[in-house]
């Protein structure tokens, strides 16, 4: 086999098991003493978790601060939490949470010291300035499997509304410093949350299967990553108590950011950012709800006008993977994975679009804001029409 050129990004320290949080005081104090911590609204706060590690830091030395995100964090969120914090005197900022409280503690992380606003280095608003930095160290606790900012340089903020927008500051200097993936944290995930976010993390391995940048070393990843999710996703959704059920999901999640920063996305997450900017769909429901219907569209339109494309053979083994059936020929494994996504979507309770307000007379908005960085690395260019009948499919 031929191996082409790559190039691979910085990734944290990962520490990856149950119960490794308990790795988290001892880690901190190679930093320093003091530290801004940051949570989601409540739900850790009132767990046995977060008792345990208070008492841990507390017995190590260790003070902090609390900011809390309550939900998916804007511009504004950031830039009242530098104001807020700036003089703390942190020796690092630790988010424990949901990929929200990730991406905002990511991107206060980066600017508690330069100080600026946020809007400076904002993707497609403002002036898009270089990040020079420096960044305070950051590290990452996820508490939900689906998104994977816990390895990525992404901080995707978001204004809601009609004229709303879901954008990224993103810069290898925002890459957490350790990631501390504890399975059992995911214990008390709702069945909601659950589906939303393991559909994500699974629509994020498969479009880096298939991006146009991906090579042999993320289709790797991506390979395993999607075995864990086909494994997980199900049964952790029937029962959060299945520790097995979790730590694949746990790690699934971790994959997919990890192969999401190293090969870009696809047409869902392209979609999903409009969606989640202009309606309330949390970005996880919005990939669940297109990922069936845009991966047999994607295969439909590459069989009609890129035959020989590769990501037609990953489709079909991805088929496999799934359907557990090595002997399907192309084009049935490809018809299989489609109706696995589809029974997917309906088992996980995934609402469609249409409960969130999206209508018809939404798609052309829609479609035109949805030719960000996600569909620079779909593995062709769809039309506007294709686009628009994609959406429709699911409203």
């Amino acid at each position: 086999m031929d191996i082409a050129s790559f190039s691979l990004a910085r990734l944290p320290r990962i520490e990856f098991g149950a119960g490794v949080l308990h790795k988290l005081p001892s880690l901190l104090a190679s930093y320093g003493r003091h530290f801004l911590l940051v949570l989601g609204r409540s739900s850790f706060e009132q767990s046995d978790a977060w008792e345990r590690l208070a008492r841990q830091l507390t017995g190590a030395g260790l003070s902090w601060d609390i900011l809390r995100v309550p939900g998916e964090p804007s511009p504004d969120l950031v830039d009242d939490a530098v104001r807020t914090h700036r003089q703390g005197g942190y020796a690092a900022v630790v988010g424990i949470g949901g990929g929200s409280v990730l991406d905002a503690a990511k991107a206060v992380a980066g600017l508690l010291l330069p100080g600026n606003s946020v809007m400076d280095h904002l993707e497609g608003v403002g002036p898009e300035l270089p990040y020079r930095g420096p960044a305070l160290p950051f590290i990452a606790v996820p508490t939900t499997a689906g998104t994977g900012s816990e390895a990525t340089k992404n901080a995707v903020l978001s204004t809601h509304g009609a004229d709303g927008y879901k954008k990224s500051f993103r810069d290898e200097q925002l890459v957490a410093q350790i990631a501390i993936v504890d399975p059992d944290l995911l214990a008390s995930c709702p069945k909601g949350i659950i589906a939303a976010n393991g559909m994500d993390a699974f629509t994020q391995l498969l479009e880096s299967y298939v991006s146009l940048r991906a090579g042999p070393l993320t289709d790797s990843l991506a390979w395993g990553g999607m075995k864990a999710a086909r494994d997980g996703l199900l049964p952790f959704f029937a029962d959060a108590g299945d520790k097995a059920a979790r730590a694949r999901m746990a790690y699934a999640a971790l994959i997919s950011g990890i192969t999401l920063a190293q090969t870009g996305l696809g047409s869902v997450h392209g979609l999903a950012a409009p969606l989640g900017a202009f309606f309330p769909i949390p970005h996880g429901v919005a990939c669940g709800a297109l990922v069936a219907e845009a991966t047999r569209l994607n295969i439909e339109a590459l069989e009609a006008r890129a035959p020989d494309s590769p990501a037609l053979k990953k489709y079909a083994l991805a088929g496999k993977l799934l359907a557990r059936e090595d002997r399907l020929d192309a084009a049935a494994a490809r018809a299989r994975l489609v109706q696995i996504l589809q029974d997917w979507t309906r088992r996980l309770e995934l609402p469609r679009l249409g409960q969130y307000g999206v209508s018809a007379a939404d798609l052309p908005r829609i479609v035109a804001h949805s030719r960000g960085s996600s569909m620079k690395t779909n593995p062709l260019v769809l039309s506007a029409p294709e686009l628009s009948d994609l959406v429709s499919s699911r409203i």
